[in-house]
């Protein structure tokens, strides 16, 4: 703890923003005075609910090592009017109440009966708030409209929907302006930019992608230089400020991706069409053409709005397949070229203290009626590896140049984790046998990445490691990027998709106005994109428990592996390997962190998300 010399605790406004444990964080509203987020225990909330406008009393003769620290004084204005909730059990005198994951576990709303419908346990409807209540007292609602049963899988999305107050629909006049470029490239706009079409450009993306956002070119010239093309959609050319279409992409700040859906950032008729860089059709695009020397140096670039055309969709798998000599393909030179540089740059990112996992994620397997039917283990190969290198040397590129150049950036930040936090994971990976100092540096952490990677326990200490960090955001302040080990980075690749990167494009080509604030976009987007996160993740979760659950009725008998992941006096935590599925048992035992162990599921809440587990044997 720091002790600052000052009077106990300033007030500070803004907006809270409650995790589903309880506690918050303050979003300042200035952010001169204030600029760091609020951490707002969970006894300190005073009933406030996600975005809440609050005043905070923020502890100024204390600082801990996660910040300041503040309570809730008083709600100025609910966040909303109506939440989204399930029937959970009927009450004394058949009082309906309803389970809403905005109000957190330990609170439920009594609904008063509804003369539409007759509400039953599991139905999920949409509430109009008549009192919030609090931890001591139940609030009050009333039906305002119906979603579904919690059985029926095809609702999932649209209950996360009003959960997390997603925009869903576009606006009859986006729709209108978006339909009004047209299908294709005019020629008008191929003469206004340079002509890259005899590039051969590929793109490669995961299986069900729609929205390519970008496309690669590379050669190898006579002394030995990389000629790498980095080309990204222009999505600013259709978008311009002040636009419906630019409004409604502000307002969402990024596409939120559910398994087996999208909700887009842009509609469909330029996220999926016109602005998506198809094969074997003109698009308008923004071209970082990089020359890099043979070890992968960058000697030159430059930056240029050209018309390209892809001429080959590789899906990770294909491309991979490509180079495996399992699949023949005229692109298998360029492929092989891809890698070469590939390699040169994750050395250079070793060397300035970049960490690679290389970690494996899941995909869900959804059918057209929302059940989940499998998940699929999705290996980092070097298919994916190639793409992540080539986007982040694109988006290092265009921080440097904006910066020298002055322009008032929005950059990628992500700042270093606390040290009381790595002491922590060095205790970890000494308790597991491996050997790491006590302090360790960037060369220390990859080798013992690449060493635990042969090991049972790779993959649960890379994610040890992730969630002893700090979280990355975006901000106009050029705070570095530890992760990457980058003192420019900014997000540019992926306009389709990301408003931030539309931003990053306009500062490339256009006048800046005076009157944009920079800093409230920034922080907006770093807000929207954890909402986004926290929202893909609870319907991810419904989902992977869906599949539990059928899973279980055709083998009762069925275990899964796991490894355990912390230890309580109570209980212990761990991860279902082939799900990446964290869960908990309590009771007392001798398990270590990283030990592996047999679980078998007993029983689930589709309505509260719970899974309960016993040890077998």
């Amino acid at each position: 703890m720091v002790k600052k010399q000052k009077k106990d605790s300033d007030l500070a406004t803004g907006t809270i923003r409650v995790h589903q444990r309880g506690f918050g964080f303050l979003i300042p509203d200035d952010r001169a005075a204030f600029p760091l987020d609020i951490f707002i225990p969970k006894r300190a909330t005073k009933g406030a609910v996600d975005g809440d406008s609050v005043e905070v009393a923020v502890n100024t003769r204390f600082v801990s090592e996660k910040g300041p620290e503040g309570r809730v004084l008083k709600i100025l204005q609910r966040g909303r009017s109506h939440v989204a909730g399930t029937i959970s059990y009927v009450g004394h005198k058949k009082n309906m109440y309803a389970h809403v994951p905005l109000l957190g576990d330990n609170q439920q709303m009594q609904i008063l009966p509804s003369k539409e419908r007759r509400l039953k346990v599991g139905d999920r409807i949409i509430i109009h708030v008549i009192e919030w209540g609090s931890a001591r007292r139940d609030g009050l609602g009333e039906m305002s409209a119906y979603i579904g049963h919690i059985n029926d899988p095809s609702f999932d999305v649209v209950a996360a929907i009003e959960e997390f107050d997603l925009d869903n629909a576009f606006s009859d006049h986006t729709l209108r302006e978006a339909k009004s470029f047209g299908k294709n490239v005019t020629e008008k706009q191929v003469c206004a930019r340079e002509d890259l079409r005899a590039l051969d450009c590929t793109t490669i993306d995961p299986d069900t992608a729609k929205d390519f956002d970008d496309a690669l070119s590379i050669s190898k010239d006579k002394s030995g230089n990389y000629q790498l093309g980095v080309h990204i959609a222009d999505v600013s050319h259709y978008v311009t400020p002040g636009s419906s279409l630019d409004t409604e992409a502000r307002r969402r700040c990024n596409s939120i991706y559910f398994p087996g859906t999208v909700l887009p950032m842009l509609p469909h008729e330029l996220s999926s069409h016109l602005c998506s860089l198809q094969p074997n059709v003109d698009r308008l695009a923004v071209s970082i053409l990089m020359e890099l020397d043979n070890t992968g140096e960058l000697k030159n670039y430059r930056i240029t709005r050209s018309v390209i055309q892809s001429k080959k969709r590789f899906t990770y798998r294909e491309a991979k397949e490509v180079l495996d000599g399992n699949i023949k393909s005229p692109f298998l030179p360029k492929l092989k070229l891809m890698v070469e540089l590939c390699g040169h740059l994750k050395r250079l990112r070793g060397k300035r203290g970049s960490i690679e996992f290389a970690l494996p994620d899941t995909a869900l397997q959804i059918d057209k009626d929302g059940i989940p039917t499998g998940v699929e283990i999705v290996e980092y190969d070097i298919t994916h590896q190639l793409v992540e290198e080539f986007m982040l040397k694109a988006n290092e590129v265009v921080a440097t140049h904006l910066s020298k150049e002055g322009k008032p950036l929005t950059y990628r930040v992500h700042d270093e984790p606390n040290p009381e936090n790595i002491k922590e994971f060095v205790a970890t990976a000494t308790a597991l046998g491996f050997q790491i100092p006590e302090q360790p540096n960037a060369a220390d952490l990859q080798a013992l990445f690449d060493q635990a990677r042969e090991s049972p326990f790779g993959q649960f200490l890379a994610m040890q490691f992730i969630r002893s960090m700090k979280l990355a955001s975006y901000s106009t302040q050029n705070l570095g990027h530890y992760g990457l080990g980058l003192e420019y980075y900014t997000h540019f690749t992926s306009p389709i998709r990301r408003y931030i990167d539309l931003i990053v494009h306009r500062l490339l080509f256009e006048e800046i106005d005076p009157k944009e604030n920079f800093e409230q976009i920034a922080l907006q987007c770093s807000e929207k994109e954890r909402l986004s996160s926290r929202a893909e993740n609870t319907v991810t979760l419904l989902k992977k428990i869906r599949l539990l659950n059928a899973i279980q009725i055709k083998n009762p008998d069925r275990t899964y592996k796991a490894v355990v992941t912390y230890v309580k006096p109570f209980g212990f935590a761990f991860e279902v390997s082939e799900l990446l599925l964290e869960g908990f048992i309590n009771q007392k035992s001798r398990f270590k962190t990283g030990n592996h162990v047999e679980v078998k599921l007993v029983h689930t809440d589709l309505i509260t998300q719970e899974v309960e587990w016993d040890l077998v044997n």
